[in-house]
């Protein structure tokens, strides 16, 4: 019962620190990434689709996307997706491929970024200490039930935060991976 409890809290804490990882590639760095365009959705013969499903994305250059449309006839139909998706990004055509072409961050703009990620860190630290309560008051409620010791609840709950500790420096360490490639000029 107990391992359960922590299996469960384990599992749910690590899908946390992974929603973070994933929420970071979104995060422009100056650097292309053709992660950056994952949100972006495109309407193909009157339905709306991510983009990978009608173009090729490539990153020729460090500061450079390419898309290279499967149809020509979906160019400006991709253009206007990317205009209004808020990325802030201008795509250019030569009427076979866009471009866009990421401009360098100021450094004002870097640190606005950086706060940002440390918010995004502070946010999943709290979801971690949720899951954490949540999987002590499930421990206390056994105990309770008289399905586990005292002796056995100690154990578990300490087990819970170091668990808890673990997924913390986690985070810490993928917000300072991010945040370091944020500051890279």
């Amino acid at each position: 019962m107990i391992k359960d409890v922590i299996a469960d809290m384990n599992v749910r804490m690590d899908k946390s620190v992974e929603s973070l990882r994933k929420d970071y590639q979104k995060v422009r760095t100056g650097r292309a990434s053709t992660s950056l365009l994952d949100e972006v959705k495109v309407d193909y013969y009157g339905s709306l689709g991510p983009l990978t499903n009608v173009a090729t994305l490539a990153v020729p250059e460090a500061r450079t996307i390419t898309i290279q449309p499967w149809e020509a006839k979906m160019i400006p139909v991709i253009e206007k997706a990317i205009l209004n998706s808020n990325l802030g990004l201008t795509p250019s055509n030569d009427g076979k491929m866009i471009r866009l072409n990421l401009p360098p961050l100021t450094e004002e703009r870097r640190k606005d970024i950086v706060k940002q990620l440390k918010r995004e860190a502070e946010e999943a630290k709290v979801a971690l200490r949720n899951i954490r309560r949540e999987a002590m008051d499930g421990l206390k409620k056994l105990e309770k039930d008289k399905q586990i010791s005292e002796d056995d609840l100690k154990r578990a709950e300490k087990e819970v935060q170091d668990f808890t500790n673990s997924h913390t420096a986690k985070v810490d360490e993928v917000l300072a991976h991010k945040e370091k490639e944020v500051m890279e000029v």
